[in-house]
């Protein structure tokens, strides 16, 4: 018996049994992260610093006087205390300043929320943790990292991380909706329910 041929229906057999496996994962691959057998979608950091990237920079007005901006978002993931972080490049304009505009660095932590009728993960009650600003010391130096800080909190509350599809949320016939938010080291994990 030669085995290196198999008979034809042998053949269809297993043709039929590799297009039948890779008709099933299609509709998964395309959802990279979801994990429907353990009702889990993980996005991972890069993703999420990807996303965050290409929302900013962003900037207000605070007291008609001063404009806050930020810039080069950087994403951290706090699975301790289950927060997100965005460190991001500040910048303070003021005609009241000598020196303007004043740069600095602003590091903000966050809770995260679901945002069911936009089908997006945000940023909820930012915290500014750390800011510092270059050449400016003193009073002048406070009263900025008060203004700064305040900003920027305002700035990121409701800040999209990862935002969904409906076709994403959809399989079969099957809709579902996001559950308990995990931040991991690696990326933040959520339930489908």
């Amino acid at each position: 018996m030669n085995h290196r041929n198999p008979p034809p229906n042998s053949r269809r057999r297993v043709l039929r049994a590799l297009l039948g496996a890779t008709a099933l994962q299609a509709p998964f691959a395309a959802l990279a992260g979801f994990n429907f057998f353990t009702s889990e979608y993980t996005a991972s950091r890069d993703e999420l610093q990807t996303q965050i990237a290409k929302r900013f920079p962003v900037a207000e007005r605070y007291a008609e006087i001063f404009m806050v901006g930020l810039r080069d978002p950087q994403l951290g993931l706090d699975s301790k205390a289950n927060r997100a972080a965005i460190t991001a490049t500040l910048t303070i304009a003021s005609p009241l300043l000598a020196a303007s505009p004043v740069q600095g660095v602003v590091s903000v932590s966050s809770a995260l929320r679901y945002d069911a009728t936009a089908r997006a993960l945000r940023l909820d009650q930012p915290k500014a943790e750390r800011l510092e600003l270059q050449g400016i010391e003193g009073r002048d130096a406070e009263r900025l990292q008060k203004v700064g800080a305040v900003v920027a909190q305002e700035l990121l509350q409701g800040q999209v991380l990862r935002s969904f599809t409906a076709d994403e949320l959809t399989v079969g016939r099957k809709t579902y909706e996001i559950g308990d938010i995990t931040v991991q080291d690696n990326g933040i994990k959520v339930q489908l329910k």
